[in-house]
């Protein structure tokens, strides 16, 4: 019976119980009057004939065990017989039964019609409103198909009918997920193909010019090699610019899988300092790594050691001949903390917010290199394991990258 766990189909077959209750009420009720309208008619009968006895000269002693006698003779089945009062006599010919049955009969005819159309009407308006929530539903599960999600299958309420709009529900959110998915991939892909052809036309037009210049002064060898410096450059720039491209490109997507792991900071620190060291000896800088030697950090070493490296190039690229990069780390007792810190030219007030932003480059920057990709993936990179990437900053005192990752339990 689990079909009446349904609203309208309990309803439906509530209303059907009533009828059906109400029919035998009714017939009940005819059974009574009729009961009673064949008891007068049976006593008129008796009225008439015990008259007509009387007239006849009958004395009232033998009219009256007349109605009292069962026995049956022969003289008084045959002078019936001889009248047409037999169990063979047609109905219609019997006077007791037209005054009797036949009323009856309509009575009984006339109440089966009206609750036949009662009943019939109840059920077509049954099975319209349930057309019509079918209706309704092949309306909206086409909509869903065209990748139309702004209506919804009833729901609400108990039964079968519902749990299968509600299975359609689930499945429509999910190709809504899916289709939402492929649009963004869609727009990913786009956006990544436009900003890769934007990045790279500055670098190919200078490798351009570096070419012709190197052929029209072939038989210079400074000249020759000075651009060729330069052009080694702007490979180097594009091959940068590629790999972060991919690499946010792969965060993004979901196809990186981290292996976080305890690592120690200090490791993770000077690897990535020794990676910049000799640009910065070449610049007339210093990178300092400081913090306690058995800290540890739960994350996944390579990618968070490509974090740190990109925080410290973006310092580098920020502080003038003489300037001090530090990076240190420190434990509170529900994360541990990396710092990156320079007393460089610091962020303005109006940039602060857009720095993590790809490609945002300040007005500030100047001539300075870099694509304004290095940011961007720190944070892609930190955020996507559990951390956080924030910064402060004094416009002319430097800045303050702070790294946080939780605690291991």
């Amino acid at each position: 019976m689990n079909f009446l766990y349904e609203k309208q189909t309990r309803r439906f077959y509530i209303l059907l119980a009533v009828l059906c209750i109400l029919q035998i009420f009714l017939l009940g009720v005819c059974g009574i009057v009729q009961t009673r309208s064949i008891r007068r008619v049976l006593v008129e009968r008796e009225l008439a004939a015990v008259s007509y006895l009387m007239e006849e000269g009958v004395p009232p002693s033998v009219a009256a065990s007349a109605w009292n006698r069962t026995k049956v003779t022969e003289e008084g089945a045959k002078l019936l017989e001889k009248i047409g009062h037999t169990t063979h006599t047609q109905s219609y010919l019997l006077l007791l039964t037209e005054q009797t049955s036949l009323p009856l009969i309509l009575w009984l005819l006339s109440e089966g019609i009206l609750f036949a159309a009662i009943l019939l009407g109840c059920v077509s308006l049954y099975l319209r409103r349930r057309e019509k929530l079918y209706e309704k539903a092949e309306m909206v599960v086409t909509q869903y198909g065209d990748n139309q999600f702004d209506r919804h299958l009833p729901s609400g309420e108990t039964g079968a009918v519902y749990q299968l709009f509600w299975r359609i529900e689930q499945l429509a959110l999910s190709l809504q997920a899916k289709s939402q998915m492929e649009y963004k991939a869609k727009e990913f892909l786009k956006d990544m193909l436009s900003d890769i052809s934007h990045q790279l036309k500055t670098p190919l037009a200078a490798l351009y010019m570096y070419m012709e210049i190197m052929a029209e002064e072939a038989d210079h060898e400074d000249t020759v090699k000075d651009f060729t410096r330069k052009s080694m450059g702007s490979l180097n720039r594009m091959g940068e610019l590629i790999q972060s491209l991919l690499k946010i490109a792969r965060l993004d997507t979901g196809n990186i899988l981290f292996e976080k792991r305890q690592c120690f900071a200090a490791e993770m620190a000077a690897e990535a300092a020794a990676d910049l060291m000799e640009r910065a000896e070449r610049e007339g800088k210093k990178i300092l790594t400081e913090g306690d030697p058995g800290e540890l950090v739960f994350c996944d070493f390579g990618w968070t050691k490509e974090a740190v490296g990109n925080l410290i190039k973006n310092a580098l690229d920020h502080t003038k001949r003489g300037g001090t990069i530090r990076v240190s780390w420190n434990r509170s007792p529900m994360m541990v903390c990396l710092y990156v810190e320079d007393d460089g030219c610091g962020i303005a007030p109006e940039d602060i917010h857009h720095i993590f932003k790809r490609f945002y480059r300040s007005r500030r920057s100047g001539s300075r290199q870099g694509a304004g990709l290095g940011l961007p993936l720190a944070k892609s990179i930190v955020e996507d394991q559990g951390g956080n990437l924030s910064v402060e900053s004094t416009l002319g005192e430097g800045a303050v990258f702070r790294m946080t990752f939780p605690c291991q339990k």
